[in-house]
C-alpha cells in the first residue's frame, strides 16, 4: 500500500466512518444501522476497527522511529497500552454510571448493564476488582482490553512485520487457530467470557500491520494476474451480501464474532480489498474532502470511542423507552442525528479543550515557581 501523507487523510476518514458506525449500530431502533457494513456482509465494524488499528499504529510507529528511535518508538506503545487501559477503565465506569442514571428515572433497556451494576452496588469493592483485574467489562468496554493487549505487542510486532513478515504471519495464524481452546481460560468473572478473545482477534491487527509495512497490495495488484483476486474478492463479497440479505437475515452466532470466524475474517478481507482498489482510484480520498468531519472524529480515535459508547447507551435507552422496542422511522433518524451529531460535538471540542488545559497547566507551573 501506498507510504504517501495522502495516505493519513483516508486513514483518518475510516476511523471516523467507523466510529460512527459503531454508534449507530449500537442503538436498536437506528435507521443509518440498517445500511451499515453487518447489514450486507457477515462481518462489521469491529473487524474494520482492528484492522485500521494495526495499519494505524504500524504508520506511528515506523514515523516516531524515523524522527527519533526504535526506543522511543517502543516506549511510546508501552505508554499507548497504558492509556487504552486507563479507557477502559474510564468506558467501565461510564456504563454503570449511565446504567444508574437512567434506572433511576425508570429507563431500561436490553443494553442496560445491569447485572454489573447490581453486582457493583452488592459488592463494590469485588466489581472494582474484577474491572480492573479485566475480569468484568461492562458492555461497549469490552474491546477496548485486547486493543491494550495489541499495543503492548507492538514492540515484538512491528520489527517482525519489518524483517521476518511471513515468521509473524506464520505465528499470526497459529495463534488464531488455537484461540477458540483457550478462550476459557482468559480472566473473567463466573458465567461470563470475554467478547473479543484476543488472540483470535490479533490475526486482523497483524494483518494491518503488514497492509502498511509490507508492500502487500501493490505488488499482487500489479501483476498481471492480480485482476483475478479482484474479482475473487468481489465474489466472495457478492456472496456474503447475498447470503446475509436473502438467505439468513440473523447475525451468526456470537461465537462466531468472539473468536473471529474465517467466514467474518474472510468476508472482511475481501471487502478491505475492494476498498483499497478504490483508494488506488482516488475515490476515498476525494470522499474524505468532501466530508472533513468524519476524519476529525478518527483523529480523535480513543476519545470518540469513549464518548460514543456512552452516546449509544444513552440514545438507545430512551428510543427503546419511547418505541416500546419497536421501529419508529422518525424517531430512529432522530436518534441517529443526535447520536452523529453527539459524536461530532466530542470530536470539535476536543482539541480546544486540550488547548485550555496545558494554557491551565503552564500558569499554574509559573505561578508555583
Amino acid at each position: 500500500m501506498q507510504k504517501s501523507s495522502s495516505r493519513l487523510l483516508e486513514l483518518d476518514f475510516f476511523r471516523g466512518l467507523v466510529l460512527l458506525f459503531i454508534v449507530v449500530d449500537h442503538i436498536g431502533g437506528s435507521i443509518l444501522s440498517r445500511v451499515t457494513l453487518h447489514a450486507y456482509a457477515l462481518c462489521d465494524a469491529a473487524e474494520v476497527f482492528v484492522f485500521l488499528g494495526g495499519f494505524a499504529t504500524a504508520t506511528a510507529y515506523a514515523t516516531l522511529a524515523l524522527r527519533r528511535t526504535e526506543a522511543a518508538a517502543r516506549h511510546r506503545f508501552l505508554r499507548r497500552s497504558l492509556e487504552i487501559y486507563r479507557a477502559f477503565l474510564v468506558t467501565a465506569g461510564l456504563m454503570l454510571l449511565v446504567s444508574a442514571v437512567l434506572i433511576a428515572f425508570s429507563i431500561d433497556a436490553p443494553n442496560l448493564t445491569s447485572d454489573d451494576l447490581d453486582d457493583f452496588i452488592d459488592a463494590p469493592l469485588m466489581a472494582l476488582r474484577d474491572i480492573v483485574l479485566l475480569r468484568r467489562q461492562p458492555y461497549l468496554a469490552s474491546v477496548l482490553p485486547m486493543y491494550a493487549l495489541f499495543a503492548l505487542s507492538v514492540p515484538l510486532v512491528l520489527p517482525l512485520a519489518q524483517r521476518r513478515p511471513w515468521w509473524l504471519l506464520a505465528g499470526s495464524l497459529a495463534l488464531w487457530a488455537a484461540a477458540p481452546s483457550v478462550n476459557a481460560y482468559l480472566p473473567a468473572i463466573e458465567d461470563a467470557q470475554w467478547n473479543f478473545n484476543p488472540l483470535a482477534w490479533q490475526l486482523l491487527f497483524v494483518l494491518g500491520v503488514l497492509a502498511r509495512v509490507q508492500p502487500v497490495y501493490r505488488k499482487i495488484s500489479s501483476h498481471r494476474a492480480g485482476w483475478l483476486v479482484n474479482v475473487l474478492a468481489f465474489g466472495v463479497a457478492l456472496a456474503a451480501a447475498y447470503y446475509k440479505l436473502f438467505i439468513e437475515q440473523t447475525p451468526l452466532d456470537g461465537s462466531f464474532k468472539q473468536s473471529l470466524s474465517w467466514l467474518r475474517a474472510g468476508n472482511f478481507l475481501a471487502i478491505a480489498w475492494l476498498v483499497a482498489y478504490l483508494i488506488q482510484l482516488g475515490w476515498v480520498r476525494k470522499l474524505a474532502l468532501w466530508l472533513p468531519w468524519v476524519g476529525m472524529i478518527g483523529r480523535k480515535g480513543l476519545i470518540c470511542f469513549v464518548a460514543g459508547a456512552a452516546i449509544s447507551l444513552v440514545v438507545d435507552s430512551l428510543l427503546y423507552a419511547a418505541t416500546d422496542g419497536y421501529l419508529d422511522i422518525p424517531l430512529g433518524l432522530l436518534a441517529d442525528a443526535i447520536a452523529v451529531g453527539a459524536l461530532f460535538g466530542v470530536a470539535r471540542v476536543c482539541e480546544p479543550v486540550k488547548r485550555l488545559v496545558a494554557r491551565s497547566t503552564i500558569r499554574r507551573s509559573g505561578v508555583a515557581t
